[in-house]
């Protein structure tokens, strides 16, 4: 029966903006399984309580999800620093323009291929390309320089197919 079950649950966020603050807040209690911040806006909680409902409703997110999530918390605990890496997918085309010349990788299932050789890494690409020790997603744009500051010739884009637009990068 998922489209009596999609009914209701579509009834029931329909519902939230008429619920006062008490409601919100009970049904906050009921969802999270904890007392909420009496500083939560009206609004917000609104939100909050829709977002949790439809998480209930679709089983919330995929176990891999949850695993990343678990190990960026844990590292953020243990330095006290978040560093989040992109996540690229295969079939991935990487670009970038240096001294006149475009170079194009492609991101394989666990290397990378640039001018039909194989690399481990886009760093060893990348010291191919300048002659010197680079960071590999430091070149290609994936992370940004200490300083923050790149200028618009340095920077990458990551290139797809249409078709793969949605799932370049995690």
């Amino acid at each position: 029966m998922p489209g009596r079950y999609h009914e209701r649950s579509s009834e029931a966020l329909s519902r939230l903006p008429q619920l006062d603050l008490g409601e919100l807040r009970e049904l906050w209690c009921r969802l999270h399984k904890t007392e909420t911040s009496p500083r939560l806006s009206r609004e917000l909680l609104v939100r909050a309580v829709a977002h949790r409902m439809q998480e209930v409703a679709s089983g919330g997110p995929r176990l891999e999800l949850q695993r990343q999530l678990r190990q960026i918390a844990l590292e953020l605990q243990q330095t006290g620093r978040l560093r989040i890496r992109p996540q690229l997918k295969p079939g991935t085309r990487l670009m970038r323009e240096w001294r006149g010349r475009s170079h194009e990788v492609l991101v394989l299932d666990d290397n990378f291929s640039w001018q039909g050789t194989h690399y481990r890494s886009l760093s060893a690409i990348a010291r191919k390309i300048t002659g010197t020790a680079s960071s590999g997603p430091l070149f290609f744009g994936l992370r940004s320089s200490r300083s923050g500051t790149h200028s618009p010739a340095q920077v990458s884009v990551p290139v797809t197919r249409p078709m793969e637009a949605r799932n370049a990068a995690g």
